[in-house]
């Protein structure tokens, strides 16, 4: 298992933690994701996922991944 946490712009409420919560949901992989208003750590399985495909996710759900550590 691996962990990243991603910096996120755009996010300012409820329903944006919950739009990300639901796309990081969707990535085969993904095992637990803790989402908060600018903020998301993913725990992943690194052979069926990577951080670059859950940014990608994030993006495709309307916010901006700015960092990711």
């Amino acid at each position: 298992m691996s962990h990243a946490t991603f910096s996120i712009s755009g996010m300012s409420c409820g329903h944006c933690v919950k739009a990300v919560d639901k796309a990081l949901a969707a990535v085969a992989g993904v095992t637990k994701a803790e989402v908060a208003i600018g903020t998301a750590t993913v725990e992943f399985d690194d052979a069926r996922t990577s951080a670059s495909a859950i940014g990608a996710a994030i993006d495709d759900a309307g916010y901006q991944v700015t960092g990711q550590r």
